[in-house]
């Protein structure tokens, strides 16, 4: 029986088995499921301003987890490898992925010693561009991220992250991992494309404290023809979000193709609208793109980031650069 799937713009509908264009949700029975809970092909204890987040509890560190999977096809994506990873033929196997950072760390010892003769190991797939490869993806339920979490609060750790790839293609895992972190007074970020409908946001928006969200451009056609999106989902996304918590916004800057003078003011002016008209305290990153994955054009000019950067401040009070 074929069945529609209401995460994102693309609306998939999908036959019995089938999965959807974002790699990680597919039709089982009738009912659309993702196939990327609690599987994780990242973690790593970071801070929080690498998320990015610069006025969130600045200073801290926070414990970061991605999965596989993404609703958009960036061609210059930074996590390729995950983000257009699909499901493969499962194992088990009793290794466990590393948790990144200090490799002495008690907390991590530990952790990896309590675990690693439970935690499955499954395997996924992606392309990188001259042929498939394979990563494995290791199985956490919430509650072993709550309880590493816990443990990592001698290192600074406030909370959970979820970033890498996007998290919303398994909001499910979010909505209940972020659930449960609530319960033990720990906080709850969301790095996401922001292209998921209202009816997920709202699943997952009583349970999240911040959000950074990318707004990789501020045109129609930028999101249809060139990272297989919707902009007014992501405005959507971004307005609602805006009203019930912290958020901050990035946009990667691209050579000749969201690099304009005018697409920044009518962005930050879109931005500086927002909450009533008080949304010009929304923090802005303004960030620089880098070749990677099938997009080769020169690395964006470090002026071209602090040119873009002063037009944003012309209409937002927090403006920050990146990668320069």
């Amino acid at each position: 029986m074929k069945a529609a799937c209401n995460v994102c713009c693309h609306h998939c509908r999908l036959e019995e088995g089938q999965t959807g264009a974002c790699r990680a949700r597919r039709n089982e029975r009738g009912v659309i499921k993702c196939t990327n809970y609690g599987r994780l092909t990242a973690l790593a204890l970071d801070p929080i301003e690498k998320k990015p987040l610069s006025r969130f509890y600045p200073g801290s560190m926070i414990l970061s987890v991605g999965s596989f999977g993404c609703s958009l096809r960036c061609p210059f994506c930074q996590n390729y490898e995950i983000a257009s990873a699909g499901e493969h033929r499962p194992k088990e196997e009793s290794s466990l992925l590393s948790v990144s950072g200090n490799s002495e760390s008690a907390a991590k010892k530990k952790h990896t010693a309590a675990l690693s003769s439970q935690v499955k190991m499954y395997p996924v797939t992606y392309n990188d561009g001259r042929r498939e490869r394979t990563l494995d993806t290791a199985y956490y339920t919430p509650q072993e991220l709550c309880d590493l979490a816990l443990d990592l609060r001698e290192r600074g750790n406030i909370g959970i992250a979820f970033t890498y790839n996007e998290p919303l293609v398994g909001w499910e895992f979010v909505r209940d991992t972020a659930k449960l972190f609530h319960r033990h007074d720990l906080k709850t970020v969301l790095v996401s494309n922001g292209m998921a409908s209202q009816e997920i946001l709202q699943e997952i928006l009583p349970y999240i404290d911040a959000m950074n969200i990318d707004l990789k451009g501020f045109t129609p056609e930028f999101y249809r023809d060139f990272v297989g999106g919707d902009l007014e989902m992501v405005k959507a996304f971004i307005r609602t979000a805006a009203e019930s918590c912290h958020i901050e916004i990035t946009k990667l800057i691209i050579p000749d193709k969201n690099d304009s003078e005018e697409d920044m003011r009518r962005m930050t002016e879109w931005i500086a609208s927002l909450r009533g008209g008080r949304g010009r305290r929304i923090p802005l990153h303004v960030s620089r793109y880098f070749p990677r994955y099938k997009w080769t054009a020169p690395a964006t000019p470090v002026k071209t980031v602090y040119g873009l950067a002063d037009v944003a401040r012309e209409k937002l009070d927090y403006v920050y650069t990146g990668n320069c």
